[in-house]
């Protein structure tokens, strides 16, 4: 039986699913936020877990095969959108997408330890508030700017100026106790998928309307994700651990 694969929707995940869908694999859709939880019920044997999550279900899942999804400077699709400079957030209103876990945890870190910013006041969008945190395809249609926020800070060019290293939002987990020939499709539909997006890339990509980017607004955005751990991204999977437990003990 193949594995259930959690689905994130958002265009950095695309490629990893180019394949699965034509091979009619299973796949359950859910946001970053929900597929560790989904994971640990049970609902799903692998997927792209937010690199905050992925401690926390060691025990039953590891990692598979050095897949991620990490940004070597801009992320594009994490911004925050301020009315003041970054470093004049102190005690600052932010509005929090609820889908948006590991990108708060990395806002959180870049406040404290690149601005000295320690607090701020979480809110949602419905409140008033100083500033937002985006993601995904919503932060992509807005990737010039948002009404009214004349500060707009990538997240990811935010943790490369100050680390030197890739920022990795995700890492591929898979159940320990799934069967191997089933982690074995996996595998080669992951491979598979990364590949023959990336030529289909070249050859044919279409005006993205839902998201407000052209052929070449694509291929710039995932020019700069890296699929794959190598020494700088592990160097800042650790970076970003030793970070949030500083954070979390404080």
């Amino acid at each position: 039986m193949p594995c259930t694969v959690g689905y994130i929707p958002y265009l950095s995940c695309e490629p990893f699913y180019f394949i699965m869908q034509r091979r009619d694999m299973p796949l359950r859709e859910m946001p970053p936020s929900a597929i560790a939880a989904a994971a640990l019920r049970g609902e799903i044997d692998a997927g792209p877990i937010p690199l905050s999550d992925c401690i926390r279900l060691q025990e039953q899942f590891r990692y598979l095969s050095g897949f991620c999804v990490a940004t070597i400077r801009k992320a594009m699709s994490v911004g925050l959108y301020s009315q003041q400079p970054i470093g004049a957030l102190q005690g600052a209103r932010i509005a929090l997408h609820s889908d948006a876990a590991m990108a708060v945890h990395l806002l959180r870190i870049i406040l404290a330890h690149k601005h000295q910013v320690m607090s701020f006041i979480p809110v949602t969008f419905d409140e008033p508030h100083d500033a937002c945190l985006m993601i995904g395809s919503e932060a992509l249609r807005q990737r010039h700017g948002r009404p009214g926020y004349p500060h707009l800070y990538d997240l990811g060019s935010e943790w490369s100026e100050w680390t030197r290293l890739p920022c990795v939002f995700s890492r591929w987990m898979v159940r320990k106790d799934l069967d191997r020939a089933a982690v074995l499709l996996l595998e080669d539909a992951l491979y598979t998928s990364l590949q023959d997006w990336a030529d289909g890339l070249f050859h044919s990509s279409p005006m993205r309307e839902d998201l407000f980017m052209h052929p070449r607004d694509i291929l710039e955005y995932t020019q700069g994700i890296r699929y794959f751990i190598g020494v700088p991204e592990q160097r800042a999977i650790e970076r970003f651990h030793a970070c949030l437990e500083q954070l979390i003990t404080a």
